[in-house]
């Protein structure tokens, strides 16, 4: 009897380890939303043909694993940080791009929780002095605020969409109630980051005075986050902000731009009117040209279309697809790293901060399938670079691969 009994036991043990290996990984890791999620994006998108959904998915994973290894370390005891150069230094930016990325690769990495928490604790440890739900900007190698204690609008942004897909991807019933601290983040970015008067995105909390009041930077204009902002919060005032800024999407594209639909790294008020800055306005020469800020414009704007099929930036991609397309004759090995809103090339070498985010608004048109398809494989075979190059790669490869999705409330 007792060696009936222990066959038994041994044949329960057995299927127990079958079941457990069978586990979908984001089911044993009590994750939600699991990567892959091939998320079905606006009907008439495009996603890369020419290569299977299983490789689309490893080379997501495969960038994923090196960005990691290369750029997210411990903070001390129970945090995270992302170290976005040599110095060991860090900006709320990348900060930011952590934590979207965390929550995004969860149930495929088992340790993407315990990333995301540590990279949220992180956050609140470096308050802004304007209002403790905003982060200071940039930490050296020690984690001490420098260079003002103030907030950047991208990084709060994009840490407050983070906590908002953690709300659907593990709940708010555990040690971080990720859905409040999301809508404390939400709106202190209404609050501080937003000027209420032109219902634009200021550059930073800091940015209340003389041009920088009224400014504002086109790689801010995530208009899904801030659809998913008023989702989460139910306050109206977002669509105020997020109808601005599509207003100045058009008003740039037509005024400065009607035969390449680029934007500038800064844009400015004057005289009732939205313009370009002018060079040396924050950053350099290069303020009112198609450069590092805005490099991010087609994967940005681009997502928005395709998460939730507003067509209010659509003509202005479209010619932004035309004119890359044709500037470098169809091979993204001739992008270059920098434009004049008109056109020309401000230098001469490549960046994948720039090439990658053009696949990313390829997708919004059957037309741009070859051209998708050929920014993908260059993405995906190119050689590693710095932090702010992998992190746009890595998020236009996710998107491309149909693995972004956005907060539903």
């Amino acid at each position: 009897m007792r060696n009936v009994r222990m066959s038994l036991f041994h044949k329960c043990v057995s299927m127990l380890c079958v079941v457990l290996m069978i586990t979908p990984a984001g089911f044993a890791l009590g994750a939600n939303k699991p990567f892959p999620q091939h998320t079905s994006y606006t009907s008439g998108s495009i996603k890369p043909n020419h290569v299977t959904q299983a490789a689309m998915d490893d080379a997501v994973r495969s960038k994923w694993s090196s960005w990691k290894n290369s750029f997210l370390k411990p903070a001390g005891t129970g945090q995270y940080y992302v170290q976005y150069n040599a110095a060991g230094e860090t900006v709320s930016e990348a900060h930011g791009y952590g934590m979207i990325l965390t929550v995004l690769m969860a149930g495929d990495d088992p340790n993407a929780k315990t990333y995301f928490d540590g990279l949220y604790r992180y956050y609140r440890a470096h308050p802004s002095n304007n209002n403790p739900y905003l982060m200071a900007w940039k930490q050296n190698s020690s984690f001490q605020n420098i260079e003002g204690a103030n907030s950047a609008t991208d990084g709060d942004m994009d840490i407050a969409y983070a906590l908002l897909l953690a709300d659907k991807q593990w709940g708010s019933n555990g040690s971080i109630n990720y859905l409040q601290a999301a809508r404390n983040i939400i709106n202190a970015i209404m609050s501080h980051d937003v000027n209420q008067t032109q219902w634009t995105l200021r550059l930073g909390d800091w940015a209340t005075s003389g041009n920088y009041n009224t400014a504002t930077r086109p790689s801010d204009f995530m208009l899904n986050h801030m659809k998913a902002f008023r989702q989460a919060t139910g306050d109206a005032r977002w669509d105020n902000v997020i109808n601005q800024t599509y207003s100045i999407i058009q008003s740039i594209y037509n005024g400065y731009s009607p035969n390449t639909g680029l934007l500038p790294d800064f844009v400015v008020r004057s005289g009732g009117s939205y313009q370009p800055a002018g060079a040396g306005f924050l950053e350099g020469p290069n303020d009112g040209n198609y450069y590092y800020n805005s490099a991010r414009v087609p994967w940005r704007i681009a997502t928005d279309y395709l998460m939730t099929g507003d067509t209010r930036a659509l003509q202005q991609l479209n010619q932004l697809n035309t004119f890359i397309k044709s500037t470098t004759n169809g091979n993204p090995a001739n992008v270059r790293a920098g434009y004049l809103l008109s056109g020309g090339a401000l230098v001469s070498y490549n960046s994948g901060a720039f090439y990658a985010p053009f696949g990313v608004s390829a997708m919004i048109s059957s037309s741009h399938q070859a051209w998708l398809n050929s920014v993908w494989s260059y993405t995906v075979n190119a050689s590693t670079e710095a932090y702010y190059e992998e992190s746009i790669k890595l998020f236009s490869l996710m998107v491309m691969s149909g693995n972004w999705w956005t907060y539903e409330g």
